[in-house]
Parts: C-alpha cells; structure tokens; sequence
C-alpha cells in the first residue's frame, strides 16, 4: 500500500503519486485480478469441485502445471505449445502463499511503474521481462523436467525497473531477523539487498522443485536495463517521494 504523508515530494513525483493512488493503474490491478482468478478456478486453489478430491485432484494439479507451466526440457524443442508456456506460466500460481506474495509485490510497486511508463508500454514491459526471464531459466536448466510457472520473473522486472525510475522512493520492509519491525530506507537499499539475495540463492540453487531464483534474477536485470535504456534520457524521481508500505522482505 501507499502513503503518500511524506514531505518534501518534487511535483513530477506527486503527479505519479497521485494518479496511481487515485486507480490509475488499471493494468496493474487488472494483472492482480486475472491472476486470482486464475488461481481460484484452477485445481490448486481446492475450491473447484469439478477436479474431485484426494488422488484425482492431484493428478489434476500434475496436468494442469504441464499443459500451462514451462518444463525446460521441452522448450526449445520448436513446438507452438512450447512456446507459448513462459506466456501462460506467468499467470499460474502454485499455491496460496506463491500467488499472495507475488500480487503484493506487484500491488506495492507495480502501481508506479504503470503510471511513469504508460498502460501499453507497461504491459510489453511485463510480459516480454517476464517470458525473458522463465526462457533464461530453462535455458540454464535446459535438462530439466520440472515445471516452472508463477509471475515471479516478470513482478521481479518490475522491481528493477523501480529501482531505476523512483531510487530514493521510501520503502517500509518486515525483516524477520528484527522480529519483523517496519523500518523505512530508500527503495534502492532495500531492492538492491533483495537482488543480492536472490543472487545469492541462485548460485545454489539446483533445477529441482523450488524457488526458481535465476528467474527472478533475470527479470530484475531484464527491468533495469529496460528501464536504463528507455528512460536515462528522461526525469528519473530522485527526490525521497514515496513511502511504500505492505512489502515483506523475502
């Protein structure tokens, strides 16, 4: 959520404030919604009882993740199926926590973003870094059977391009390691330190089940040059605009 009690806005900030605040991100929102909704009609939500109980829900989970999911092994095979996966993937979730946590990033930062670039150019921006960014995983991962699926590339794009666009935006963060107290710091500390982490992860990470860390990775990379190349002529909001509230740090 956003709070906009700050002092000190520059007005090319307040102007991006306001309008996102006012429901002027209606690709964002509408991202948020298809997303959700997808979930609950999908077998993995549990609320659709047309996918049965027990053993035939399972299995209806295990197809569903193959027929919309990317499995790595099977991308660059050359089928139109293939293909089209890092699209669907981006909008299925699997489970609730999973869709949770990628909405509230996305409500959190998505917002702003919409609004400095515009709905059209948003939309290319999130969905080319978000199938970016689950092809370079398969691609790292090309021998692999599992399934990948989630928005977490393309929300993870969407921080990078935040970062460029609003750097000294402030952000409030729950850090578990201090029993979860809010504290403010400047967007770029907070995502640079959540960059680092999952960098971090990457380089541990195996292509098994799991948080798929080099996605995230990429998309992040993916948003920040787009957001470098497209913009580095253009105003960048430098002033401390923004308190962006609801984020835990993952």
């Amino acid at each position: 959520m956003i709070d906009w009690r700050d002092a000190g806005w520059r007005e090319r900030a307040r102007e991006f404030a306001s309008a996102a605040s006012t429901g002027g991100a209606p690709v964002t929102y509408g991202l948020i919604a298809v997303c959700s909704a997808v979930f609950l009609i999908s077998p993995l939500s549990g609320f659709n009882p047309a996918y049965g109980t027990a053993d035939a829900l399972l299995a209806a989970q295990a197809g569903y993740f193959e027929r919309w999911g990317v499995i790595p092994s099977e991308l660059l095979d050359g089928s139109a199926h293939a293909a089209l996966t890092p699209l669907t993937a981006l909008f299925v979730h699997g489970s609730w926590l999973h869709l949770l946590g990628n909405m509230l990033f996305l409500y959190v930062f998505g917002a702003m973003a919409e609004e400095r670039m515009g709905r059209a150019e948003f939309v290319f921006f999130y969905v080319c870094c978000g199938y970016l960014a689950l092809v370079v995983y398969a691609v790292a991962h090309s021998g692999s059977g599992q399934t990948l699926v989630g928005a977490s590339g393309a929300i993870s794009a969407v921080l990078g391009a935040f970062l460029y666009l609003f750097p000294r935006a402030r952000v409030t963060s729950l850090f578990p390691f201090l029993f979860f107290l809010p504290l403010r710091f400047p967007a770029w500390i907070v995502l640079v330190f959540w960059f680092a982490l999952q960098w971090l992860a990457a380089q541990g990470a195996g292509s098994g089940p799991g948080v798929a860390y080099l996605a995230h990775v990429a998309g992040f990379a993916a948003g920040f040059l787009y957001a470098w190349g497209r913009y580095r002529g253009g105003a960048r909001v430098k002033s401390p605009a923004t308190a962006t509230e609801g984020e835990s740090q993952p």
